[in-house]
């Protein structure tokens, strides 16, 4: 598959950075087939329970697609949160693709925190960590991503807040510069967010 034109790409992100939503959302199908793309092939080779994070996916994805500059200097940063907003949404529809794939042959078993198909306690689900592999986690993703909905449905921004930092594996401080808010401000709607997916969670 032909990697999508640079200069299309950084068009678009230059477009939402003046607050256009139509080309945020068509880099969603670009960036989702990037992040495909690189995610096979750094799984190619590796042991099947091989943690991949989203962090260094998204980078990637991103250097590859526009790089680090475009023509008159940096991408705004207005125009590359759009670009992590895709590739959070890009990364959560990977993940449940994969969770989906897995569940199909593995029925019942627990949520994050509770007890598995054999019995055994399940470990927590980080929430900083993507696992790309989802061979023992497929049950907690779809579960989070569950919770993740009902959380956005209460407070859309504390969900922005998760998507960013969980599925793109963005910083504090870029997440805060996604969403146009303080690096103290996103530290503790993520320090609540993770309270509440927690109880959300072990309730379920």
């Amino acid at each position: 598959m032909a990697d999508p034109p640079t200069q299309d790409i950084t068009v678009m992100l230059h477009a939402a950075a003046q607050g256009r939503t139509e080309p945020a959302e068509q880099l969603l199908p670009l960036v989702y087939q990037q992040l495909r793309a690189i995610a096979q092939q750094r799984m190619m080779g590796e042991r099947k329970d091989h943690t991949l994070q989203a962090t260094a996916l998204v980078h990637e994805a991103y250097l590859k697609l526009v790089g680090g500059e475009v023509a008159g200097g940096q991408v705004p940063w207005s125009g590359r949160a759009a670009f992590f907003k895709a590739a959070a949404e890009a990364m959560r529809r990977i993940l449940i693709d994969h969770a989906r794939t897995r569940g199909r042959d593995k029925r019942g078993g627990g949520i994050m925190g509770g007890e598995g198909t054999n019995g055994t306690k399940r470990a927590k689900l980080p929430l900083s960590v993507v696992d790309l592999a989802i061979e023992e986690n497929s049950e907690e993703i779809l579960a989070l991503d569950e919770a993740i909905r009902r959380l956005e449905s209460e407070d859309a921004e504390v969900a922005s807040v998760v998507r960013l930092r969980f599925f793109a594996g963005l910083s504090g401080d870029d997440t805060a510069a996604a969403l146009g808010i303080s690096p103290r401000q996103v530290d503790r709607l993520w320090a609540y967010a993770r309270a509440w997916l927690y109880q959300a969670m072990t309730k379920g």
